[in-house]
């Protein structure tokens, strides 16, 4: 009965996000709320459901992924004035189109059974076609849609998140995989299990080490458990779902059946129940103050069923040498006004630019933001 409920809960959001998607944005930069130096504007509007960003070698080209919209655009500044003004839809009708990839001149689209491949998309903008990749993922609509992104090792790596809230799933489920794109016969490799829901990973500049983040369960209450931020140096490491969550709480339903927490790996940093962290990058840039090289920068989406909002913001994490999380702190807000509980906007991903000013992908203002340093 409660996956039932959990299930009806969802689908009401669903109608909810696409009746929002269908509606003239109102985007409010007035209230975003970033350090001293640090200027927000629109980048793209009009991008319906806009969620997960890649861009092509130069960054000269900007792609977008959909979750409820079914489509995925390229965005092109044509006359360089710092903002998108030509927007190309490169399909329609996919399912859940979330993730996008970018690599030797092809453009990759993960949907939730399968991978897409638009061979030389730079210059088939106009007349894009696409291949099928691979079409053999689960095709379970309970978090299927993907985040993909190509590794130092050349593999395209894919998660496949968890089929219900709460359940123990066969192997596939809950992990990120990794495939290699050049096979003539594809077979997905398990890289790291017991994640319940990646929609967003990167890896470390210098240990070229995978960083993820993953959506805590829901239906244990308001602050329990926490969303995670993951470090996996290797392959093979259990990260504790469905039996442990954010390292040290037990699932009432599930943990008998595991093994004992320390059997697992637990998060380098708690982000906060149901704060729906999504996208992250490592800044890597010049434009942000040096303070913020090797920083990640990560959005946090909001919650949908706690009893206060919560989320709806870029959070900064600080790492060490050593790659220890030695803070996290707000970096942008103001998407979300605590005191009424009125929401505008939910940002979904991030995307460093060239220049090393960030962009940020907004699936509720349907619009993309790019976010400068000027130091004034």
């Amino acid at each position: 009965m409660r996956q039932i409920i959990l299930l009806l809960c969802l689908s009401l959001i669903n109608l909810s996000c696409n009746a929002q998607s269908n509606k003239k944005s109102d985007i409010q930069l007035e209230k975003i709320k970033l350090p001293a130096g640090f200027k927000i504007s629109v980048w793209a509007e009009d991008v319906p459901d806009a969620r997960s960003l890649a861009m092509n070698g130069d960054g000269s080209i900007i792609f977008v992924g959909n979750r409820q919209g079914k489509n995925v655009y390229a965005l092109v500044d044509t006359n360089k004035d710092g903002k998108a003004d030509k927007k190309y839809t490169l399909a329609e009708g996919l399912r859940m189109p979330n993730g996008v990839a970018f690599k030797d001149g092809d453009l990759y689209v993960a949907e939730v059974s399968r991978i897409l491949r638009f061979r030389n998309i730079e210059k088939t903008l106009d007349k894009p076609v696409f291949e099928v990749v691979y079409d053999k993922f689960p095709d379970k609509a309970h978090h299927g849609w993907k985040f993909i992104a190509f590794g130092p090792d050349g593999l395209l790596y894919v998660p496949v998140g968890a089929p219900c809230n709460i359940c123990e799933p066969e192997e596939i489920f809950a992990s990120i995989t990794r495939i290699d794109v050049k096979s003539s016969n594809i077979q997905p490799e398990i890289f790291a299990k017991g994640i319940r829901n990646t929609v967003g990973f990167a890896w470390h500049p210098s240990s070229k080490e995978i960083w993820f983040t993953d959506n805590g369960r829901d239906m244990m209450g308001d602050d329990v458990p926490d969303c995670e931020l993951n470090h996996a140096p290797q392959k093979g490491m259990h990260f504790g779902y469905p039996y442990w969550h954010a390292g040290d709480v037990k699932d009432p339903e599930f943990g008998s059946k595991g093994k004992d927490k320390s059997a697992y790996t637990a998060p380098k940093a708690k982000l906060g129940a149901h704060t729906a962290p999504l996208g992250m990058r490592f800044y890597t840039g010049n434009q942000f103050p040096e303070a913020y090289k090797n920083n990640i920068i990560l959005a946090k989406h909001g919650s949908w069923n706690r009893s206060k909002k919560s989320g709806y913001n870029l959070t900064r994490v600080i790492l060490d040498a050593n790659q220890n999380v030695v803070k996290q702190e707000v970096f942008a807000e103001g998407w979300l006004d605590d005191a009424s509980q009125d929401v505008w906007g939910r940002p979904v991903d991030v995307l460093q630019m060239p220049d090393g000013s960030m962009l940020v992908s907004d699936d509720m203002a349907n619009c993309i933001y790019k976010i400068t340093y000027s130091g004034k």
